[in-house]
């Protein structure tokens, strides 16, 4: 999995000489399946959206930047608001779990909820732009009982957004010749960056619920 991130381009070259147009649909499932599917947050996102608008920019592949900005967009508004769904209706049953139960904890689930009282859409928003999170946000506001009508005005800029930056920025920078050569130290940047809150985040809750010594 590290392999085909860091070296994504190259595999979505390979896979759309091989499917054609086919590789449209396979790339709007992959952004889809990494939000809808609360198991499998670990599907590249904001690298395949990069390599992407780079390949659009090659004019040797014949595929639409414009096309990939309006599937991406639908993918991840989709996803985002099928696994609030998910939250809302059923997640809690899906907490109480015995597998599931154990990747979030009640007391995850109470501070989410005063948090999405207090940020709540900044943390829609945001979310959008930090992988693995951006799996759980949505989750998490549907058990919070985040309103829908809410939810899905913030969901709609996240994923507006998100799909215009990554996309348009593979399309714009994908293909200058310093960004193909170290391509795959950039997308490892974009990870790290886009990690860098929750890193940060976690390290302050981590110095406030440690004990302090006299």
């Amino acid at each position: 999995m590290i392999n085909f991130i860091l070296h994504i381009d190259d595999y979505i070259y390979a896979m759309a000489q091989s499917v054609g147009g086919w590789t449209y649909l396979l790339l709007f499932l992959v952004i889809f399946i990494e939000t809808a599917a609360i198991i499998m947050p670990f599907l590249p996102g904001d690298s395949l959206l990069f390599a992407a608008g780079a390949m659009a920019a090659n004019p040797k592949m014949g595929f639409s930047v414009g096309l990939f900005l309006v599937l991406f967009f639908l993918a991840a508004f989709l996803g985002d608001t099928c696994n609030f769904l998910i939250g809302h209706t059923i997640g809690h049953k899906l907490v109480t779990n015995r597998h599931f139960g154990k990747l979030i904890k009640k007391k995850h689930l109470d501070d989410a909820e005063k948090y999405f009282e207090k940020n709540g859409s900044l943390a829609i928003i945001l979310g959008r732009y930090m992988p693995i999170i951006r799996t759980f946000v949505p989750f998490v506001a549907g058990i919070s009982q985040f309103p829908l009508q809410e939810f899905v005005k913030r969901a709609f800029i996240a994923a507006l957004s998100w799909s215009l930056i990554a996309t348009g920025s593979g399309y714009l920078f994908g293909n200058i010749p310093f960004v193909k050569e170290h391509f795959s130290a950039i997308i490892l940047g974009i990870i790290v960056i886009t990690l860098l809150p929750s890193v940060i985040g976690f390290l302050k809750s981590i110095k406030k619920e440690s004990p302090k010594v006299n």
